[in-house]
């Protein structure tokens, strides 16, 4: 018997893998052999098509569930996601601000958006969570609000023209519009809700509904097993499909996602596809903690920017399959202002998985993170906790955003003399610090993401530097 890396693959041979026995008689595969090899082709191709899916099925997953839960259904629906478990939905949700949220299509023509001014934050995006414009500060309006067309990939954009909206195009059907009022002014927040306006092209508005207070736990985080390979089949069933996806596209026909036909897989199938959902659920999740494409943010720490790739996905030689797999499964979004953010303006998310001597941080551990002083912000700083399971906002039977969120603007926290601060996560709190400390619960581990929002130049030339978790 010979190893596969021994193999002479001619003549008569047994070949040992790590997935069975291999024989060739006469150089042909045994008919037995065939059947493994082509159980393992299929099930390699399921995990790389779960890597390559991930933002598409996460946002289909999103819309579909707020669809059940909150009722977001008709044509100008916003979900406002507010409190802590309205936010406890969403995958790696800030905690800090509310969001507006929409999803709509558009099969039934160009969308047009009369956006509101003011210190806003926000987006539309395509369904493979590409920006297809910033909204706000960050996008052309510059937050002095504008109109905006949103056409889909085969609209004509003639008609439009010289009509003063920002005229922008997707690659899908499917949007994701949201903003965020970067203050806690509720004057605010109420303006640009009234300003906010959607009509289709030669349509007037449509009205405009805030689904607000629903305050019901709920999950868009993408499901496991079969059922995340059928909210694939729909995504794909809705969308035209891409350039640069024909080749996964390829590759996932003989598992039974062939574009223009109904999902119905065999019991073969169904096998591969639960087995490379779990297999590619692994592979992404060590390039979560451990992505081995990029470097730390500053040298001799463990804090990795969490969004490390362009908006657009790609570059002039490669798709960043891994690098967007990693964010799109610990995340949800995209705009020019979290990967590109300029001194003053956009946000920075940084995250850390190991301590100060390199360890993988536990949930049955308490930790202690050292916020230097003049944190460089032009607005606030948070720290977010996230379940590595879900990926969503920690669950450890907080009923508060403060149970698992601290920011720099919390009258409750307790600053040193010379203007830095320690924050504790943990299953206890240290003695004098449980108004500083977010509690942990064993097994469940644990992540963060700490925004800087607006940052200055001291991040950007990283004369200002986060330290690494201590243990406690």
């Amino acid at each position: 018997m010979t190893h596969l890396r021994d193999a002479g693959l001619t003549g008569n041979e047994t070949i040992e893998t790590s997935f069975g026995t291999l024989r060739l008689e006469h150089t042909f595969l045994t008919d037995e052999s065939s059947e493994l090899l082509f159980d393992q082709l299929d099930a390699q191709r399921a995990a790389q098509a779960y890597l390559w899916s991930l933002p598409l099925v996460g946002f289909l997953t999103w819309r579909e569930r707020a669809a059940e839960v909150f009722g977001a259904t008709r044509f100008g629906d916003f979900v406002v996601y507010d409190s802590l478990r309205e936010k406890r939905g969403i995958v790696t949700a800030n905690l800090t601000t509310p969001y507006v949220i929409n999803f709509t299509s558009l099969a039934d023509g160009p969308l047009l958006i009369d956006y509101p001014a003011g210190p806003t934050a926000g987006g539309v995006l395509d369904f493979w969570q590409r920006p297809v414009v910033d909204l706000g500060q960050t996008g052309p309006d510059r937050g002095d609000g504008g109109g905006y067309a949103v056409l889909g990939p085969h609209h004509d954009d003639t008609p439009f023209q010289g009509s003063g909206l920002y005229v922008v195009r997707s690659q899908t059907v499917n949007l994701f519009i949201a903003f965020r009022v970067l203050t806690q002014d509720p004057r605010l927040m109420a303006a640009a809700k009234a300003g906010l306006k959607l009509s289709r092209a030669g349509s007037s508005p449509a009205p405009v509904r805030f689904i607000e207070g629903v305050d019901r736990e709920w999950s868009a985080t993408p499901a496991r097993g079969m059922q995340y390979w059928r909210d694939l089949a729909t995504a794909l069933a809705e969308e035209p499909v891409r350039e640069v996806d024909k080749a996964l596209m390829a590759m996932v026909e003989p598992l039974g996602l062939v574009k223009g036909r109904e999902f119905v897989p065999d019991a073969r199938q169904r096998r591969i596809l639960q087995e490379g959902a779990a297999l590619g659920e692994l592979l992404v999740r060590n390039l979560q903690v451990n992505p081995r494409y990029t470097e730390p943010y500053w040298t001799g720490t463990s804090w990795f920017k969490s969004f490390d790739f362009e908006v657009e996905q790609e570059t002039d030689t490669v798709l960043q399959l891994d690098q967007r797999a990693t964010w799109f499964y610990e995340a949800v979004t995209s705009t020019q202002g979290m990967v590109h953010p300029t001194p003053g303006a956009g946000q920075v998310y940084l995250t850390s998985k190991r301590d100060s001597r390199g360890r993988l941080v536990r949930a049955d551990r308490t930790y202690r993170l050292h916020v230097p002083a003049d944190v460089p912000v032009a607005q606030f700083w948070s720290l977010t906790l996230y379940s590595e399971d879900t990926r969503r906002p920690y669950d450890n039977g907080g009923t508060e955003i403060r149970s698992v969120s601290l920011d720099s603007r919390d009258e409750q926290l307790k600053f040193n003399d010379d203007g830095g601060i320690d924050l504790y996560i943990g299953p206890t709190a240290p003695a004098g610090a449980r108004s500083n400390w977010v509690k942990t619960i064993a097994p469940d581990g644990w992540f963060v993401y700490f925004r800087l929002y607006a940052p200055s130049q001291p991040f950007f030339d990283k004369t200002w530097t986060l330290p690494d978790f201590e243990a406690v």
